[in-house]
């Protein structure tokens, strides 16, 4: 990376709420490496963003406070690690759902009637586990299909973390130094595609 750009903010979440999930320790493992590297994080967890599920209907009566929130919160973030489960072979409904709603354009709103607005150019680095042999990578190839349909960049360098039951010791870290330096490479590559990207 050129030390003389300053080094793109990076935003962490997981496409799950669940309270012992692999994935959000991935993610907070994300957030740690990247801070440590030097990076400014903002690690967000989706249950706390009060969204329900999408409807047309209901976003005609106005679009959701915390949609709102979220869609600047993405704006203002030129690089992203995405962290995501495996449901049935593809990314969760908590996942899809988020990105529905962030890009979903706010009627009358000249700041945000593209509803792209929040995706359009942003790095995007996925990354998944799973307690299974493929560690989530069925989930990876379809969401990496809709983060382009949104107009996103994405780092063409990925990690799936199998055999996740075993992979975090009892404070949430990584016990295996392959895999902090699997999840370290993903982080590397987007900041510095941001950076040049933004530069």
């Amino acid at each position: 990376m050129n030390p003389s750009i300053p080094r793109p903010k990076l935003l962490v979440f997981a496409g799950s709420t669940r309270i012992d999930s692999f994935n959000r320790k991935l993610a907070g493992v994300a957030a740690t490496l990247a801070r440590a590297s030097g990076s400014e994080v903002t690690h967000i967890e989706l249950v706390d963003f009060d969204i329900p599920m999408y409807n047309a209907d209901l976003e005609a009566r106005g679009t959701p406070p915390d949609v709102m929130k979220l869609k600047q919160m993405m704006h203002d973030h030129p690089a992203w690690i995405v962290c995501s489960p495996e449901y049935n072979g593809s990314y969760t409904a908590l996942l899809k759902n988020t990105i529905d709603w962030v890009s979903s354009p706010v009627k009358g709103d000249a700041q945000w009637s593209d509803g792209f607005r929040s995706f359009t150019g942003k790095v995007v680095g996925v990354l998944s586990a799973s307690p299974g042999a493929l560690g989530g990578l069925r989930s990876q190839s379809h969401l990496v299909p809709l983060l382009f349909n949104s107009q996103c960049w994405v780092a063409p360098k990925t990690f799936a973390l199998n055999n996740a039951g075993a992979a975090f010791d009892a404070q949430g870290e990584l016990v295996n130094d392959s895999h902090r330096q699997n999840v370290q490479a993903v982080i590397d590559q987007v900041l510095f595609a941001a950076q040049r990207l933004g530069a």
